[in-house]
């Protein structure tokens, strides 16, 4: 793994997000099943095959799977008809990136922005060595900036460019005009059927519409959230006074106050207890990944037999 970036702490460079392709040659994404058979006769060609992406009707010919005619249209038209479909093996990856208020935010490690977007560098490292498509949706509460999947480096540069513009430099917890349920909506928008979508967020802002959005993404997608946690979000300190960032600066907190503890936990138990009733109503999987921890290490843990992220 590559060493820290000793200036990586609150904010990330384009050059240190372009040097994770080191660490991304040490994993491999999810891979998509290989095809089960290629189309016979004139359409042996490396763009089609048995795939989950529908590509286009066409007139039956000679050595066509018959499994794949459309009936539908071979009845109104009054003539075989088959489907085809893109290779599974040029999947578009999508991966919605949050970098808002609260990823400005760290009491150990890097800041929750720094670690959302390194996810996101490493994971579009790994599409790209893959043969995938790699699109991405980068929202800060300011700014929601959309890119297509593409099949080229200059796409994965172009996102990791985007990553590292609009991380923040100072707290502004005002800024919510683009939100997680805004970038979701525009995701249903860009996503193909078929489409891996990695969600990368600390999930501190969902809503009552958010189980909804998530489901109907991951209805016809592929959907895995990665969610960046700090360790004071899960427990406070037992005793003594800390600080967390605030708007106007920092806010200081007795951890010795037992009203100010039990509140905290409360606050604590019923956001986690609303976010996995979330992801529980939209069938969508979460793995939790600390700001102490290098994203390459954590997405090593997770991926087991086959590259699959559990």
């Amino acid at each position: 793994m590559n060493a820290p970036d000793s200036n990586a702490t609150t904010r990330i460079s384009l050059q240190a997000l372009i040097r994770l392709q080191a660490d991304a040659r040490a994993l491999k994404l999810p891979s998509a099943r290989p095809a089960r058979a290629r189309q016979a006769g004139l359409q042996r060609s490396a763009q089609r095959g048995r795939g989950m992406a529908f590509s286009e009707v066409r007139l039956y010919q000679p050595g066509d799977d018959i499994r794949s005619i459309d009936w539908r249209v071979t009845a109104r038209r009054q003539a075989p008809h088959t489907k085809l479909y893109e290779e599974e093996r040029e999947r578009p990856v999508l991966l919605l990136c949050d970098l808002g208020p609260t990823l400005f935010f760290a009491s150990t490690g890097a800041f929750k922005q720094v670690r959302c977007a390194q996810l996101a560098s490493i994971l579009a490292w790994l599409a790209l060595s893959a043969g995938d498509q790699v699109g991405g949706i980068v929202f800060n509460g300011n700014t929601l900036t959309v890119q297509r999947p593409a099949r080229r480096k200059k796409s994965v540069l172009r996102l990791l460019d985007t990553l590292a513009s609009q991380q923040r430099t100072s707290v502004d917890s005002s800024a919510t005009e683009t939100t997680l349920d805004t970038a979701l909506s525009e995701a249903r928008r860009v996503a193909h059927t078929g489409s891996r979508i990695f969600i990368i967020s600390d999930f501190l802002n969902i809503s009552e519409n958010t189980p909804s959005l998530l489901g109907a993404l991951a209805r016809h997608n592929s959907v895995s959230a990665l969610r960046v946690v700090d360790p004071l979000e899960q427990a406070l300190p037992k005793s003594g006074r800390f600080a967390v960032a605030g708007a106007e600066g920092p806010v200081w907190f007795d951890a010795s106050n037992r009203s100010f503890q039990q509140a905290w936990h409360q606050r604590i138990t019923l956001h986690e207890a609303t976010l996995e009733e979330c992801f529980r109503l939209s069938g969508v999987g979460a793995t939790s990944i600390s700001t102490r921890e290098a994203p390459a290490t954590s997405l090593k843990s997770m991926l087991g037999p086959g590259g699959r992220i559990g």
